[in-house]
């Protein structure tokens, strides 16, 4: 694969990740004829060659000679059409281009069609995708040919990107009004660009520019950061504790052992990190889910359930109401002897786990087999820069999804910073933040991750209402927490 240097490095990690371990990969570069080369010789040596373009293959000049060499030969292709960069940030901006629809990617602004562009902004919007270094020339082509200097410009920065940012202003003042942006920008010329606060979706998704801090191993943190990302957020994640197999596997030894055996009635788990580990001694024995033939599952939650069901199993209990040790136990049957002539539990789970679900499916009859399936241990600090940022307030929200990722964060990296919002899962893990000293300012009814990540979006989404009710003298001082009322001031 050969890629243009406009191509986002997200999209580029994405293709990375998919892509076979011997793919190879490197930036398209010289002229046309130069990058059919490197394709063709690929093509004909056996192997599938790409080249991904930023944009339309078609709107650009020298993509569209570099199809017509390939075509010169015998080699089969074919072209993917897409949508245009300029047409695309256009409507992350939220600028609809009707009436005579021109957009473009210019590479050289002497090839601009200023006339044209005059046109198409007398009868609506235009958008044109420029180096920022080209925006003046730009302005005064749009003026002499005759585009009225007051017609409302829109000039947006790292389109589609986590920090997409538009200045809206007129032909006359949009170079000012663009200082500090670098690289490729998009300009939206036209009477739409006057409305497009309302139809602005991207930048306007509720946590849009905010930097969350995600205190969880890189294995959970996934589906965590997706979801922030999805409102707009940009997450770091820090890792807080690391997992590691229990010092004496003879337990888990046993345990397995006994599942394949008959021995349990029941497996109970509490987290996605005690599914990994039995399934991970399974593998070692040559077992797989065809060996739980015979026993119950019940999990504690939907994420834990979840990584059961990546496993081909479906789980026979999961709480409907509060996802906890009392909402599994409110919901786990007394041991019945007629009913459960095997009457033992398999309870595998971390080191540092309570002792709550263990008691209370003792005291509803059950033997129970509390098994170490694995160790949580602090994790090494972050780099210098992200304690700094976290004591600074560099961070705006910060998520906590347990009290150990609380106390864990604060041993490695300190306190955050008092501006810093933060959401806990669930009342323990409020309560341990208090202890801590920390103000906690939103919490889910549920405790789960998704619950989690919709209360701080509606959490900043309080803070926008508020700000906007203020008057703009009040906005200015305003001592509303977060990162929405630096936005708005």
């Amino acid at each position: 694969m050969v890629y243009d240097r406009g191509v986002p490095d997200s999209l580029l990690a994405a293709v990375r990740a998919d892509a076979k371990d011997d793919a190879q990969f490197s930036p398209a570069e010289g002229a046309p004829g130069d990058v059919a080369k490197v394709l063709l010789s690929a093509a004909k040596s056996g192997l599938s060659a790409v080249h991904l373009v930023a944009g339309d293959p078609f709107g650009h000049e020298s993509v569209v000679k570099e199809v017509q060499a390939v075509a010169r030969t015998a080699v089969h292709f074919e072209v993917i059409p897409g949508i245009g960069q300029a047409e695309g940030v256009a409507a992350y901006a939220g600028v609809p281009l009707p009436g005579v629809r021109i957009s473009a990617d210019v590479d050289d602004v002497t090839t601009l069609d200023f006339d044209a562009l005059a046109g198409a902004a007398q009868k609506g919007s235009f958008a044109v995708a420029v180096d920022a270094g080209d925006l003046a020339a730009v302005r005064d082509g749009l003026l002499a040919a005759g585009v009225e200097p007051g017609v409302p410009v829109g000039v947006t920065g790292d389109g589609t990107g986590e920090t997409q940012y538009t200045t809206t202003s007129t032909v006359d003042s949009f170079v000012a009004a663009a200082l500090g942006f670098t690289g490729r920008v998009v300009l939206t010329v036209g009477a739409e660009v006057a409305d497009r606060d309302a139809m602005s979706w991207w930048e306007n998704r509720p946590l849009y520019g905010w930097k969350v801090l995600v205190p969880r191993t890189k294995e959970q943190a996934g589906a965590m950061s997706a979801r922030l990302r999805a409102y707009g957020a940009i997450p770091c994640e820090v890792p807080t504790i690391a997992v590691e197999p229990p010092r004496t596997p003879a337990q888990m030894e046993r345990a397995v052992k006994g599942l394949v055996d008959g021995r349990y009635a029941w497996v109970v788990f509490t987290s996605v990190n005690a599914v990994r580990a039995v399934w991970e001694k399974f593998a070692e024995h040559g077992l797989d889910a065809r060996h739980f033939g015979g026993v119950k599952i019940a999990c504690i939650g939907e994420a834990t359930a979840e990584a059961v069901r990546a496993f081909g199993i479906q789980p026979e209990l999961i709480p409907a109401g509060e996802q906890s040790s009392e909402g599994l136990l409110a919901e786990f049957s007394p041991h019945d002897e007629i009913l459960d002539p095997v009457g033992r539990v398999l309870l595998p789970r971390a080191d540092i786990a309570t002792e709550t679900l263990a008691a209370g499916l003792i005291e509803r009859g059950w033997e129970v087999d509390d098994v170490t399936a694995y160790r949580t241990v602090r994790a090494a600090p972050p780099p210098a820069e992200i304690r700094d940022a976290i004591k600074s307030g560099g961070f705006d929200a910060v998520l906590f999804t347990s009290s150990s990722t609380v106390r864990n964060l604060v041993g490695i990296a300190g306190k955050p910073h008092a501006r810093t919002v933060v959401a806990v899962i669930g009342p323990k893990t409020a309560e341990t933040a208090i202890e801590f000293g920390l103000r906690v300012d939103t919490q889910p009814q549920d405790a789960s991750v998704p619950d989690l990540v919709e209360a701080l979006a509606e959490y900043a989404m309080e803070l926008r209402e508020k700000l906007a009710a203020m008057p703009a003298k009040q906005r200015r001082g305003s001592k509303v927490q977060g990162p929405t009322a630096l936005r708005f001031r």
